[in-house]
């Protein structure tokens, strides 16, 4: 059994092993025994240690989606409120072709060259991101805290199961293209964000609202390719929604719209 090293409540050692005892027989039958391995090493321990300490995350439940650069567990706060963390993993070679959206970001100027300084920038990078769209009124989920490579913010859902993305609802509509770009409108002129990697699925629909969100790849409005990345995002969202039968903007006027002026 891995030991922790510092001086950590007694209960919040409890969780976690109890979680590591349970998760190690499904981790035998699992067909990414490998992948949850390298999500588990030690520094990834230690930053869950840490935000249970902190009181930011309180039980760690199952996964909800996995992904080349990261996994997405369930998870609850001691008020059960639920949350998602998010655990980027240390050995994702892939986040190396992440450096253009970090090298160009004023915000980030100071970055090493290592894969774990990458991932952990792209960790820090995705925390801020989301808090100053959360704090410009941009429907995104609230973050709640980070440590490392660990992220821990709202979960957009329920009982578990994650709200269904455009690319998984049955219909989309013209009140949902209206609603997208006057969030990306807000997202350029108060927060000061092009989300840079924007499509059908990292948008949810939940509740009769879309809430953006995989904000790792935003970047300041201030970057020298944000004017190109701010175009991309709005040619998937006509490519999208075009598709789907609904009426859409001419890229030029939405451009006008989101930037103003």
């Amino acid at each position: 059994m891995w030991s922790v090293e510092g001086d950590f409540p007694e209960e919040v050692r409890a969780r976690i092993l109890e979680y590591e005892k349970k998760s190690r027989y499904l981790r035998k039958r699992s067909e990414d025994y490998e992948v949850v391995e390298d999500v588990f090493d030690k520094s990834t321990k230690m930053a869950l240690y840490k935000l249970f300490n902190k009181g930011v995350l309180h039980i760690l439940l199952g996964v909800v989606k996995t992904g080349k650069e990261s996994r997405v567990y369930w998870g609850k706060k001691a008020d059960g409120t639920d949350v998602a963390v998010k655990i980027y993993l240390t050995v994702a070679s892939e986040f190396k072709r992440r450096l253009p959206y970090i090298e160009g970001d004023p915000r980030f100027a100071e970055t090493g060259r290592g894969i774990h300084d990458v991932i952990e920038v792209w960790a820090r990078k995705e925390y801020r991101n989301l808090t100053e769209a959360y704090k410009a009124g941009v429907r995104v989920p609230q973050p709640f805290g980070l440590n490392r490579n660990v992220l821990v913010m709202q979960f957009i859902g329920e009982n578990g199961t994650p709200a269904p993305t455009l690319r998984e609802v049955e219909e989309v509509t013209q009140k949902d293209y209206r609603m997208i770009i006057e969030e990306v409108r807000l997202l350029y002129q108060k927060a000061k964000l092009v989300h840079a990697d924007l499509s059908e699925y990292n948008i949810f629909k939940w509740k009769g609202e879309v809430i953006l969100f995989d904000f790792g790849s935003a970047v300041s409005i201030d970057h020298p390719n944000a004017d190109e990345f701010l175009l991309r995002d709005l040619e998937n969202l006509n490519r999208f929604f075009d598709k789907n039968g609904v009426k859409t903007l001419r890229i030029q006027t939405l451009l006008k719209r989101v930037k103003g002026g």
